[in-house]
This record gives structure tokens, C-alpha cells and sequence, in this order.
């Protein structure tokens, strides 16, 4: 079956973009500019490397951009399983975690800002600016932080419609509901106990990866959208 006629693959294969283009600006750029507890020297590094900090922003703007083609493809895949499911994992998987890339994006673009010192900014001297640059980035950090939590709602009616649709394992579904709790205790651990972060972090890491699995199954799997019939799932369920 060709993907053009398989939204399963499609979203698989979109789902491996969406995981190419994350740890961009989440992980490569903090690791090559960002100096911990010294805004001079990531100021510096930014204004050194633009060109690699700008990289950081299209890459925030693509994912918050591919997530919404994610969720919709899932949506064409799932509907005829839970509709209400399927509009609900479109809402938190798509939508809301756009909205929050997109506004997370000025806190970058802010930064960037503060590091050319436009004239508009002569009332700041530069020791000044560095620290807002920082500010600036911590906010961008603390926006993802809140955005785990959609990464862990949506995958929740997603789990759901996965198991009950009767085309794809129905380990898959408890495992991306598990990894969406994984994701709101980083979130609300972010929020409420930062000192804890890092080693809730470590002990949830490998709960993290059903939406891998889940992805490469797509890929791998040649799975129908016509598999399903409200049929096919009583027949199934007895």
C-alpha cells in the first residue's frame, strides 16, 4: 500500500522528522553555545555562532509547524476508532503544543535581540545585556518544562486509541500512556520541586521511549486505516 493512502505511515514518517528536528535546539544548541552560570560567555557564543542560534529558532518554528501535520494524520488514522478520542488527541498533541513552540520562540528571538545591542537598548550596558540574555533563555527552558505537560496529555487519548483499535498492539498503547505519565511527573516536578528534576529525569528516561516504539512501528508496519470497522473491533473484543 502506497503511503499516499496510509495515514499511518505518513504519520510515521512525519513522527521521524518531529524526532530529527527536536533535540536541535532542546539539546545541540544549549551543548554548543550555552555556558552554565556564565551569560558573558554565552552571549558571546551566541553573537560568535548566530548563524547556529538562528538554526536553533527554525527548528522550534518546524516542529511546532510538523506536530499539527502529526496529530491530523493520526487523527485520519484513528477517527473511525473514537472520534471524540481522536479530536481530543488533535487539541493536546497538535495544537496546544504549537501555540507553545511558536510563543516559546520569541524568548530566543528576544535574546538574539539583547546580543546585537540595537540602539533602542544604549540605556543597558552589556553586562546587563548578558544577563538578560540568560533570562531570556531560562524562559525559553521553562517553556518547554510546561510544554511536557501537553507531550504527556496527548499521549494519553492516544494510548488509548491505539489499544482499542485493534490494528496495532495493544502493548503499544499501554506503553505511550505510560509514557505520557512519565512526561507530566517531569513537568509538575519541573514546576513544583526543580531540586529534584534531573534525578526524577534519570529514573523516567526509559519509560520515555513508547513514542519511539511507536513511531518505528508505524514505519516499519504496514498498517491500513481500513483495517478497522466497527465489526472487526466487537469480533475482536469477545
Amino acid at each position: 500500500m502506497s503511503s499516499t493512502r496510509n495515514p499511518g505511515r505518513v504519520a510515521g514518517f512525519l513522527y521521524l522528522l518531529l524526532a530529527l528536528a527536536g533535540p536541535v535546539r532542546l539539546i545541540y544548541i544549549p551543548s554548543k553555545l550555552f555556558v552554565h552560570g556564565d551569560a558573558t560567555a554565552t552571549s558571546n557564543n551566541i553573537a560568535a555562532h548566530e548563524t547556529l542560534f538562528r538554526l536553533g529558532i527554525a527548528s522550534d518554528l518546524f516542529v511546532g509547524t510538523i506536530v499539527i501535520f502529526v496529530a491530523f494524520a493520526l487523527y485520519l488514522l484513528f477517527k473511525e476508532v473514537d472520534h471524540n478520542l481522536a479530536v481530543l488527541m488533535v487539541i493536546l498533541g497538535g495544537l496546544m503544543p504549537a501555540a507553545i513552540y511558536f510563543c516559546n520562540v520569541l524568548n530566543d528571538a528576544a535574546a538574539l535581540t539583547l546580543v546585537h545591542g540595537a540602539n533602542f537598548l544604549s540605556a543597558f550596558e552589556k553586562p546587563q545585556r548578558d544577563a538578560l540574555v540568560m533570562l531570556f533563555l531560562h524562559l525559553h527552558g521553562q517553556g518547554f518544562v510546561a510544554g511536557e505537560i501537553f507531550y504527556g496529555l496527548w499521549l494519553i487519548p492516544l494510548g488509548l486509541l491505539t489499544y482499542r483499535s485493534h490494528f496495532l498492539p495493544r502493548f503499544l498503547g499501554v506503553w505511550l500512556i505510560i509514557n505520557g505519565l512519565a512526561y507530566l511527573a517531569l513537568s509538575f516536578t519541573g514546576v513544583l520541586l526543580p531540586q529534584y528534576e534531573a534525578r526524577v529525569s534519570s529514573i523516567t528516561f526509559p519509560l520515555l521511549t513508547g513514542e519511539l516504539a511507536f513511531m518505528l512501528w508505524l514505519v516499519i508496519k504496514e498498517q491500513s486505516l481500513n483495517r478497522w470497522s466497527p465489526q472487526a473491533g466487537l469480533l475482536a473484543e469477545r
